[in-house]
C-alpha cells in the first residue's frame, strides 16, 4: 500500500479564462471548478485512477476541511486528523497557455493536533510500503515535522519520497529520505552555488543533496523533463515535444509515476517513463491532480530515457537505492 500525507491540504479552485491573464485588468471566468488538493491529495487521486492500493491522511479543519472531504474521490481511502483551525484554498486561474496560482497559508496546528497525528501516521506506517510526504506545512508545525515522518516512516521499515522545500527540505535530509524531487527553482534555492540551469548543474546540485542525506535525487525541469541521480548512476527522462496546458499538479503526478515504480519494483528507466507521461498527461488535463488513462498510454511511449555518465566518486557516495 502507498501511504500520501496532506499536511495542508487545499480545496482547489480553479477559474478557467479564454484570454492571458493581464495584471489590474478584469476577467471573465467561463469554469469554475473545485477539488479536494494539495500536492499528496493530487498524487493519491492519480494512483487511484490507476488502479494502486492508496490510503491518504494528514489535516483538515474548518467548513474548507469539510469540503476537501466530501470531494475526495469515492473509493479514494483516506484517514484524516481533524484540527480546529480553517483549510486552505489554493486559487487557480488558468489560462489557454499557462495558470497563475495563489495559495493561502492553511490551518494553525496545535502542538497537540500534531501530536495526535503522529500517533496515527505511526500506525499507518506499520501497514504501508511506501510513504508520499509532499506539500508545504502549515503554520504552527515545527520546521522538522518532514524528518520527524520520515523517521517513523524509517523504523517501520516503509519507503519514503519527499516533495517539498526550503527550510523542512534541510531539516529531513539528515534523515535519509528514499527519495526526494526538487523542481529546478527548488533545487537552487537547496544549492545556490551551483548553475541548476543547465544538465550539469542539475547532476551537481543532486550530488550535493544525496551527500546530505537524500537517497536518491528527482530533479523536475518542467517541459524538459527529469533528472535522477541515485547510488547506482543517473538518467535524464524527457517528452519528445513540450506539452501545452496547465501545468498545475504536474509535479505531483511525478511523484505518483515513482511511487507506482518503486512499490512494483521497477527499474529507475522505467520509472522515470512513467513519471514523465504522467506529468504531461497531468498537463493536458483541466484540473490538477487528474490524468486521461489513455494520454499516460500514448504519451508513455514518446518519452526519451538516456543513461548519465557518472564519476566513480558520485557514485559511490550513499549507495544504497531503492
Amino acid at each position: 500500500m502507498i501511504l500520501t500525507v496532506a499536511l495542508n491540504a487545499a480545496l482547489d479552485v480553479t477559474y478557467h479564462i479564454d484570454q492571458p491573464v493581464t495584471p489590474h485588468a478584469t476577467h471573465r471566468v467561463r469554469a469554475v471548478t473545485s477539488a479536494a488538493g494539495g500536492k499528496a491529495l493530487n498524487t493519491a487521486r492519480i494512483l487511484h485512477t490507476l488502479g494502486e492500493s492508496v490510503l491518504s491522511t494528514g489535516l483538515l479543519g474548518g467548513t474548507t476541511g469539510q469540503q476537501i472531504a466530501a470531494l475526495i474521490p469515492d473509493g479514494l481511502r483516506h484517514r484524516f486528523v481533524s484540527v480546529a483551525a480553517e483549510s486552505r484554498r489554493a486559487i487557480v486561474v488558468a489560462d489557454p497557455a499557462d495558470a497563475t496560482g495563489f495559495w493561502e497559508p492553511g490551518a494553525d496546528v496545535t502542538a497537540a493536533e500534531w501530536s495526535r497525528f503522529t500517533d496515527r501516521y505511526d500506525g499507518l506506517t506499520r501497514v504501508a510500503r511506501l510513504v508520499v510526504l509532499s506539500g508545504s506545512l502549515p503554520p504552527g508545525l515545527p520546521v522538522d515535522a518532514y524528518a520527524q515522518l520520515v523517521r517513523i516512516a524509517r523504523r517501520n521499515r516503509a519507503l519514503t519520497i519527499l516533495d517539498c522545500d526550503g527550510p523542512a527540505l534541510h531539516a529531513a535530509l539528515p534523515e535519509g529520505p528514499d527519495v526526494i524531487k526538487p523542481n529546478t527553482a527548488e533545487l537552487a534555492e537547496a544549492v545556490p552555488h551551483l548553475d541548476s540551469g543547465n544538465e550539469a548543474g542539475v547532476v551537481e546540485a543532486a550530488h550535493a543533496l544525496r551527500h546530505a542525506g537524500a537517497r536518491t535525487v528527482v530533479a523536475s525541469r518542467g517541459p524538459d523533463g527529469l533528472i535522477a541521480v541515485s547510488g547506482d548512476g543517473g538518467w535524464a527522462a524527457a517528452p519528445a515535444a513540450a506539452i501545452v496546458g496547465n501545468p498545475t499538479g504536474a509535479g505531483d503526478a511525478c511523484v505518483a509515476g515513482l511511487a507506482r515504480g518503486i512499490l512494483h519494483g521497477q527499474p529507475w528507466r522505467h520509472r522515470l517513463r512513467d513519471a514523465v507521461a504522467l506529468s504531461a498527461a497531468a498537463v493536458l488535463a483541466p484540473i490538477a491532480g487528474h490524468v486521461e488513462v489513455h494520454d499516460y498510454l500514448r504519451l508513455r511511449g514518446t518519452v526519451d530515457v538516456r543513461d548519465l555518465a557518472m564519476s566513480n566518486q558520485h557514485v559511490s557516495d550513499n549507495t544504497e537505492e531503492q
